[in-house]
This record gives structure tokens, sequence and C-alpha cells, in this order.
């Protein structure tokens, strides 16, 4: 077993996968060009699983850290139903919550969702922000213009 491994890497290592590999991560990088001034997108989240909020969390900061959209992009987080969890004190998104909110990211909080799943205001953080529904905000930015993404 220990020669068909040790055969196995080298071929793969003489036939260039890893050069390969190494050579595409210096490629230039393509995509659509950001000619516009100004950006605006509006993530929702309306999920408690601890997988769709790392990753809806995670995608704000990239489209944050893309070089096109540097200093051009709005963005916001509305979270309703289940996503409530995201903003939950205690939870173990403060500090990426903190890190956007520290870049500009607009954080809102469904009041229809607390009114209807009896929350209380203090168990959630308080640099939480609020709008009626969160349907609503999505209905109102999307007409508006703004990207509406549901990772």
């Amino acid at each position: 077993m220990k020669k068909l491994i040790f055969a196995l890497f080298t071929c793969f290592t003489l036939c260039g996968v890893n050069h390969g590999w190494a050579q595409t991560q210096k490629q230039p990088i393509e995509g659509a060009e950001a000619t516009k001034s100004h950006y605006k997108a509006l993530y929702y989240l309306d999920d408690s699983d601890a997988g769709r909020i790392a990753m809806t969390l995670r995608n704000m900061k990239s489209a944050m850290e893309d070089p096109r959209l540097a200093g051009k992009v709005e963005i916001e987080l509305v979270v309703f139903g289940p996503g409530v969890a995201v903003y939950k004190k205690g939870s173990e998104y403060e500090g990426s919550l903190k890190e956007l909110l520290s870049k500009g990211v607009d954080l809102r909080m469904c009041n229809n969702t607390m009114i209807h799943g009896n929350i209380s205001r203090d168990s959630l953080y308080p640099f939480i922000k609020y709008v009626a529904t969160g349907n609503g905000e999505i209905i109102i930015r999307g007409a508006d213009g703004w990207v509406v993404i549901h990772p």
C-alpha cells in the first residue's frame, strides 16, 4: 500500500499537477468591470442553519473585499423568521457581525418576526436596527434597484 501511495504521489508530482495548480493561481483575474460609482446589495437571511448563516456572512465580507467594489458598495443584511438566530446575544456570530458593521454594513431585523415570535429586543445585540417587515424591505429595496441576494 505504501508503494502505491508513493507511486501515485510521484506520478502527480512529475506530471505537473502541482505545477499546473500553482500556475492557475497566477493567471489574471477576469470578470465583469465595475463601471458604476455605487452599487447596492441587500442580503437576506431567513434560516437558522449555522452553515447558511456562516455562508451569508462570508459572502457579504467577500463582496466588500472584492477590489472592483472597493469603496463602491453599500450592503444591508435583513433578517427574519428563524434567521433571528444570527442576532441573538451570545451567538457565535457576534465577531463577524461587528466586523461587517465596522465596514458599513447595515444590520436589520424584521419587527414582524419580533412580534409574532414574542422576541424581546433585549435578547438581540444592541447594534441591530429594525424594519417593519423583512419581506417589505426586500420589495422596497428591490424596486429601488438594489440587488437582492439570498445565499
